[in-house]
């Protein structure tokens, strides 16, 4: 049988008989080498040249997952989640704070994340912490439109517009089949807030259009399409 010669990370970190998620953590952290043999791939020799212990002792605790890290943001903001009420900070806002580089994503698991649990308690003690909050805090159309003060049609021209784009979308179900699932897009309040601080864009006449008429925006978006 053939020696491998290239691993990826999954492969890596078996051939290092370490959890995937120790593995990331090294590569956060420098322990592991950028890949060598392809952009996501390491070679025999780089992989058989990394130290496993120094991986293992890296990780003493297990990660947490995206939810206990919301969890603990809500707790470090004196505002607890709880499962009676909607929750303060969500697996959303974790998910933005892994895009803005402040939190390592150690879950080989697209549906979910996994996160040192050192790490997060770092940004708990940032002192920005609830600003960071904020600008992450999900938004559905109807909430972004309302924050522009703009009709919800309106906002679907910025879409169209491409003024603002969603940060991810969540299927929500209507009843138990999921033939009536739909895709909810959401957007962060800061890219809202930072549409909103547009000056190229005539906010007092969106404002001021009236229920049923056309959206001013919708010759725009045909001016756009044709230039």
């Amino acid at each position: 049988m053939a020696r491998r010669t290239e691993y990826d990370e999954s492969q890596a970190a078996g051939r290092l008989r370490v959890p995937v998620a120790a593995f990331r953590w090294a590569r956060h952290t420098g322990l592991v080498p950028a890949p060598d043999a392809s952009s996501r791939q390491w070679s025999r020799a780089t992989v058989e040249a990394i130290d496993a212990a120094a991986i293992r002792a890296a990780t003493p605790t297990p990660p947490i997952s995206g939810g206990e890290a919301a969890d603990r943001l809500a707790d470090a903001l004196g505002t607890p989640n709880t499962p009676s009420e909607k929750a303060h900070v969500t697996s959303f806002v974790v998910r933005r704070f892994v895009d803005r580089g402040l939190l390592a994503d150690l879950s080989a698991n697209p549906d979910g994340t996994l996160h040192h649990p050192g790490q997060v308690a770092e940004i708990c003690r940032r002192e920005d912490l609830a600003r960071l909050v904020a600008a992450d805090t999900p938004l559905g159309p109807e909430q972004a439109a309302a924050r522009l003060g703009v009709r919800r049609t309106d906002f679907d021209w910025m879409l169209r517009l491409d003024w603002i784009s969603p940060a991810e979308s969540i299927e929500v179900r209507f009843g138990t089949s999921r033939a009536g699932a739909v895709d909810i897009p959401l957007y962060t309040t800061q890219s809202v807030d930072t549409l909103a601080a547009r000056t190229d864009i005539d906010w007092e006449q969106l404002h001021a259009v009236p229920k049923g008429r056309r959206s001013p925006l919708a010759a725009l978006a045909r001016q756009t399409a044709t230039a």
